[in-house]
Formats: C-alpha cells, structure tokens, sequence
C-alpha cells in the first residue's frame, strides 16, 4: 500500500513507469478503458441493422435509439475519462502540496463512483431492452449486442473498485498528512515568539525525586581553634 500524504511518499520525484504500471489502481483504470471501448465498439460497429424491407437503420436494443445512444456516450466518456485519470497517475507523484493531492484524491473517488452508477444504469437498460427486442433479422448483431451488455456489467465493479482504492488513499492520506513534506513543526516556525526560560527550582523536593541537591559535611572539616581541657 502506498505511504506518504495522499500516496504520494515521493512527492516531487521522477516519474517510475515500473511503479505505475504495478499499481492496482492503475491496472483497474487499463481494465475499465478496455471495457469501454468494448462496449461502444459493439455498438457502433453491428448494434444498428436494417432490415430487407427497409433502408434505414434501427437499434439493435427494441428498436429504441435512447438505448443505442447511452451505450455509445457512455463508454466513450468512459474512455476518455480513464485516458484523464491516467495521465493523473502519471502527475501524480510531482504534486508537492498536501491540499492539491487531496483534492485529486477526492477527486478519483467521486468520478469513480459516479461512473459505477451510470454504468450499472447502462447495464440495466439494454438488458431490459435486449429483453423484450424482437429477434433481429438473420440474427445479426446478437453477439454484439449481448458483449455490450456483459461489459457494461463487468464496468460497475472495475469502477466501483477504483473508488474503493481510492478512498483507501484518502484514508493513508489522512493519516500520515503529517509527516509529509508541507508539514512544519511549530517549534521550527521562527514567526511563534519563544516562550521565556524559567530557572529550575531550588527549593525543597516534594515530588520526593531527589530534586535539590545539598552538599555533604566534608570529612576534612578543621577543628574549632582555641585549648579545650580534657578530664582526667
């Protein structure tokens, strides 16, 4: 897992494609781009048929354009917006301010989240349309048709996991937001006036510690000066 403010332990280092590339965050992102395009690709390429009788295309999915169109916007925004968080991950590490990590962080977990949502949308839709949609003629486009709808499943937990680990970071970001380089320690701060030097007490010890010093009799001591007589 990674450490630092926000997961970025080397903020300000150079970019380590090895590192990247490792990550589960970023392998769920290269995921959730193939999916993508799996989806829109299935139905641009055979999810709108026309039949014999008739010279203009209608959408595979009941013949419902609603249904063809989300697909299609859908996935390309996905794409797109995996493309986005990518490149992120790439900047990631050069971001130096806790705020602006934070933000990024924030960031991937609400777009993640959203983008489970709209996909798990998506699945139920052209499930229910492909449902009650009527055998398309010599069968074509059926395999499209039901690739499209199985991505568009498999999205909701590629996303929905990205906005897990994605919260995770935020998590560790919390947490160790203090060792990060932006942090300063007040006592280092030369704006805070320092507080006054108190001597340390010489009074009586009352914590019983042995905090006053007293100096012993010297064994040395001389002998009171003058004649004493001695009784004999």
């Amino acid at each position: 897992m990674e450490g630092g403010a926000y997961g970025a332990g080397k903020a300000g280092g150079a970019f380590d494609p090895y590192t990247l590339v490792r990550q589960p965050h970023t392998i769920l992102r290269v995921v959730s781009w193939v999916f993508s395009i799996v989806v829109f690709g299935s139905i641009v390429n055979e999810g709108y048929l026309n039949s014999p009788s008739e010279s203009k295309e209608f959408c595979i999915y009941n013949r419902n354009p609603n249904a063809c169109g989300y697909g299609v916007t859908v996935g390309v925004l996905a794409f797109l917006t995996c493309l986005l968080y990518l490149a992120l991950d790439v900047y990631f590490p050069q971001i130096s301010s806790v705020k602006d990590r934070k933000k990024a962080v924030l960031s991937d977990i609400g777009v993640s989240a959203f983008w489970a949502f709209l996909w798990f949308v998506g699945f139920c839709y052209l499930a229910n349309q492909w449902q009650v949609s009527k055998d398309s003629p010599l069968n074509e486009g059926t395999d499209a048709a039901r690739a499209a709808i199985a991505f568009s499943f498999f999205s909701i937990f590629t996303w929905a996991g990205q906005a897990v680990l994605a919260f995770q970071r935020y998590q560790i970001g919390a947490d160790s937001a203090l060792f990060s380089q932006d942090y300063m320690d007040p006592s280092q701060d030369s704006s805070m006036p320092y507080a006054p030097y108190v001597e340390p007490s010489t009074g009586p010890d009352t914590t019983g510690m042995g905090g006053t010093y007293q100096q012993p009799a010297s064994a040395f001591e001389p002998e009171p000066q003058g004649y004493q007589s001695q009784g004999y």
